[in-house]
């Protein structure tokens, strides 16, 4: 339930400044190094068909205000960029805060996502699954140092971004 008076659309954004960089990377670049970091993640999850649901399906994850957006899919066991000539079958959109929250656990994403703070579009039992997995994934011990960096840069967006 959306909590009253709440201005979701006021998120911490990254500065305009930091994001121009990311903006010239190519679309495609940006889903081949996720797709090769989530590979290595989830790779237990991989080895136990546990993606299956993405396969041959293309899902598209936005950052609006950092201007990435990744294209995944996955083919052969393997979590692959997508084809840009190809719609997705479901997207997920918002800002760098919210997808933060979301990794580091500090809003779960029946919050994030029944507030709209993250956005779904397309298949609606797609986005159920992949919803699903991430409610169901512990990753504070594969993540590590990571997991540091990620806490540090949302506490840094809470109190800087504007």
């Amino acid at each position: 339930m959306p909590i009253s008076g709440a201005d979701f659309s006021r998120s911490p954004t990254m500065p305009r400044l930091l994001t121009l960089p990311l903006g010239l990377i190519p679309g495609r670049a940006q889903s081949l190094a996720l797709a090769q970091i989530l590979n290595r993640v989830f790779a237990p999850e991989l080895k136990d068909g546990e993606l299956d649901f993405l396969d041959n399906r293309i899902m598209r994850i936005r950052v609006d205000d950092v201007r990435l957006e990744y294209r995944l899919t996955l083919n052969q066991g393997r979590l692959q960029a997508a084809p840009s000539r190809r719609g997705e079958d479901l997207s997920i959109e918002g800002n760098a805060y919210e997808f933060l929250l979301l990794a580091t656990r500090r809003e779960d994403p029946d919050t994030l996502f029944f507030n709209r703070r993250l956005r779904l579009g397309g298949s609606t039992e797609l986005g159920l699954y992949v919803k699903n997995f991430l409610d169901s994934m512990e990753l504070e011990d594969r993540l590590g140092p990571l997991l540091k960096v990620m806490n540090g840069a949302t506490d840094l967006l809470q109190r800087f971004g504007r």
